[in-house]
């Protein structure tokens, strides 16, 4: 049977990060990564622009719930990313409208180095959330909370998808 599992698995060293350090914004295009077994080889040549976001703090999450049914015959993964992103602007405000408005595909960089591809078929459906906080201390940004539905677990990016992905990405203005 071709779903048939094919290996097993050990307990791995402890030497892992939860966390995620970076976020990558593609604009949709069908077919973003071409994927075999899990793992994005090559990136659709018609990315032309990929746009990062660096993340600094607790609040930057990936998680994956994947559930099966047997009386249906589906497989759902729902991928949820969730982004705290200090300082509101008007600049921002403005790609955030976008991002909410389209579909887009994201790359997630995790704190281990890897690049997991989520929203591949249909985009992430954004929530954006700016508050200004209440205290001094209090956060000032944007709550942003993406949510993308998958047939499998997000593809990790190949080393040759990874180094193709950074050279498309377009510098953004910093303060």
């Amino acid at each position: 049977m071709a779903c048939d599992i094919t290996s097993g698995r050990k307990v791995p060293c402890k030497n892992s990060l939860a966390g995620t350090s970076k976020v990558f914004f593609i604009n949709h295009v069908e077919k973003p990564f071409t994927v075999v077994d899990g793992v994005a080889t090559a990136i659709n040549p018609s990315i032309d622009a990929v746009f990062q976001y660096d993340l600094s703090g607790e609040g930057n999450s990936l998680a994956q719930s994947m559930v099966s049914d047997k009386t249906a015959g589906t497989t759902v993964n729902t991928q949820t990313l969730t982004l705290a992103l200090q300082r509101i602007s008007k600049e921002d405000n403005h790609q955030f409208n976008l991002l909410a408005y389209g579909f887009p595909t994201v790359v997630v960089k995790d704190r281990n180095g890897l690049y997991h591809a989520i929203g591949t078929s249909e985009g992430v459906d954004f929530t954006v959330a700016p508050t200004t906080g209440a205290a001094k201390a209090d956060f000032n940004g944007y709550n942003l909370t993406g949510t993308a539905t998958e047939g499998a677990l997000a593809p990790i990016l190949s080393e040759t998808a990874v180094t193709a992905l950074l050279a498309l990405v377009s510098e953004g203005e910093e303060e």
